[in-house]
């Protein structure tokens, strides 16, 4: 059986990843709903436009320069290899890193709150991280451990799936697809949280902890996890951390009266 093909289209010699284009439909559709949302909130309905500008490359080197840094063995002996972001190896957690400070830079130059705009944009991430995933699908990456073609029929996987999840002479866990369904489903926790009176902060910080636990859970399924050690893989050490973070910041920031102040939806 052969796998879907990666690339999407060709101009001359130019070849278009299924990769790259799935990963920018996420961007889009998360753009487009952040910026209606800024705009029922009476912000300027340009903010996030001018906040991609910055936030997008800053997020996709660092998400890279995270992978690279953890996958060092090989592309020391690579490092040619290092600029092919097509090929996939983009790190969330190294994203995110990069989104939150230039976020943080950006309110103040532009005197907003910055938990409002995170409160806005976490919706919008977490529905791009969803779409994103299958970007890994298409790459035939960021799969779990071997399992039947049985198992795989039995979570009533259309056939295009589970051809694709055939990688090396065996069937695969989709973590790709496990993953995905998480993040719609708190995709929709988030949109639910925004329609009640809730503290500012807490839709992103709700959306840290929804992502971290499933993160962490699916993570221990893969089989291509960076790893910090032998035995640690890094992106569940950052989930327990994450998940701490968020609900001490819940706390602190409650306990100080930050988060005071409450909001919903401007309808």
């Amino acid at each position: 059986m052969q796998p879907l093909d990666p690339i999407a289209f060709s101009i001359g010699p130019i070849e278009v990843r299924w990769y790259g284009v799935i990963i920018g439909i996420g961007i889009v559709l998360g753009y487009l709903l952040a910026s209606k949302e800024a705009e029922k909130r009476g912000l300027d309905s340009d903010i996030f436009a001018d906040l991609l500008i910055w936030a997008l490359p800053i997020s996709i080197l660092t998400a890279r320069a995270y992978y690279v840094i953890f996958q060092w063995d090989y592309y020391s002996q690579y490092p040619e290899n290092i600029i092919k972001i097509w090929n996939g190896g983009l790190a969330i957690h190294g994203a995110l890193i990069g989104a939150v400070v230039t976020t943080i830079v950006f309110a103040r130059a532009k005197h907003v709150s910055f938990w409002e705009l995170m409160d806005i944009a976490a919706p919008s991430i977490i529905l791009a991280q969803a779409i994103g995933r299958w970007g890994n699908f298409m790459n035939q990456e960021a799969y779990g451990g071997e399992v039947s073609r049985s198992f795989l029929e039995g979570l009533f996987l259309p056939d295009w799936i589970i051809n694709q999840m055939y990688i090396n002479g065996a069937y695969h866990h989709p973590t790709f697809l496990y993953e995905s369904l998480w993040n719609l489903a708190g995709f929709a926790l988030l949109l639910f949280l925004r329609r009640v009176t809730l503290r500012r902060g807490e839709v992103f910080l709700t959306y840290i902890i929804w992502y971290s636990i499933g993160r962490f859970y699916i993570e221990g399924m893969r089989t291509d996890s960076l790893m910090l050690t032998d035995t640690l893989r890094m992106a569940q050490i950052i989930s327990i951390v994450l998940v701490v973070s968020a609900i001490g910041l819940i706390w602190y920031r409650r306990f100080k009266g930050y988060a005071d102040q409450r909001y919903a939806d401007k309808e």
